[in-house]
């Protein structure tokens, strides 16, 4: 931020920049910790949109590359798909007076999302397809060896149940991806931080914002009522949302409906296993089942107290 940027905040307002900025870098930094996002040597290649998030990742990934305990290359990427009345000055000019490494790359994507896509539709979809693989490409061509995105933690719950309620798939976006054919790593160093929390820090460090017009404003209307219940939740339910992010970091395989994910086929009960009962029953006298010869109904209150091996009181015999 400049000085004169700076003079326009209130002290009210930057003693909140300060709380905002050391809360956002230390979710960045446990985000690359915890996935090992950013490796020594590595060359990161930041894909800038323009918008609020990527400008924050960028402006973050700056401040820790000159702390960490690695060293790394920051290379900013910027795709102008030749949308209509798109300012093409601000982001040279916003990146030049970082005095970082970038590139503009420009590619016609907008004619042929306008081609295939019906009017009407939305054009995120196929919009984001071409614009990861001209990234994908352009990574392998200057030798970048991760390719960092500005998704944050709202876009991987929403993502998420996206694919429940819509694809049928219990599928977000990870922290960190390889790519399909295995020659680029993707990472989200945003993953742990909140859209609010980012749009704030955005507002008040004064990013050059350029909105997204290629659907002329077009909201994805599945996306926006996901993000429209989460919002709600997060008013009625207050952590809900954080209890939600953190469930996706503590899946059981075993505990689902996933035949490709566990062996539900395979398991079978194990004849030498030492008997303990469940969770549940774990601090209770164990029971000698092997005495029970008749059909009826048992007093487990009465057997308990019973040493292990003692025969079992049949109360009540219900016979056919």
């Amino acid at each position: 931020m400049s000085e004169i940027q700076q003079d326009e905040l209130s002290k009210k307002q930057i003693t909140r920049l300060n709380k905002l900025q050391k809360r956002l870098r230390r979710e960045v930094g446990s985000a690359i910790a915890d996935y090992n996002m950013i490796e020594e040597g590595d060359r990161v290649m930041c894909c800038l949109s323009g918008g609020k998030d990527s400008y924050a990742m960028l402006d973050i990934l700056i401040n820790l590359q000159q702390r960490a305990p690695v060293s790394f290359e920051i290379v900013a990427v910027n795709l102008d798909q030749k949308q209509p009345g798109f300012p093409e000055h601000v982001l040279p000019q916003y990146l030049e007076s970082l005095g970082i490494p970038f590139h503009i790359l420009e590619k016609d994507t907008y004619s042929i999302v306008k081609d295939k896509i019906p009017e009407g539709k939305t054009t995120c979809s196929l919009c984001s397809r071409l614009r990861r693989g001209t990234l994908y490409g352009f990574a392998q061509r200057i030798g970048a060896t991760k390719i960092a995105l500005g998704h944050h933690r709202d876009d991987i719950i929403e993502t998420l149940f996206l694919n429940m309620f819509y694809g049928g798939k219990m599928k977000a976006m990870p922290p960190k991806l390889l790519s399909d054919d295995g020659a680029n790593v993707v990472i989200r160093p945003l993953a742990y931080c909140r859209e609010k929390d980012i749009e704030e820090y955005a507002a008040l460090k004064g990013f050059p914002i350029i909105p997204c017009n290629l659907c002329g404003s077009q909201e994805n209307l599945k996306r926006a009522a996901i993000k429209d219940m989460l919002k709600q939740w997060d008013r009625q339910y207050p952590g809900r949302i954080e209890t939600i992010f953190t469930a996706m970091q503590n899946t059981a395989p075993s505990q689902g409906v996933d035949r490709e994910q566990f062996d539900f086929v395979s398991l079978k009960q194990d004849p030498n296993a030492e008997f303990r009962g469940d969770v549940a029953e774990a601090n209770l006298p164990a029971f000698d089942f092997m005495d029970v010869s008749n059909s009826g109904h048992i007093d487990l209150d009465k057997a308990a107290v019973k040493p292990l091996g003692e025969r079992i009181d049949i109360v009540s015999t219900f016979m056919p």
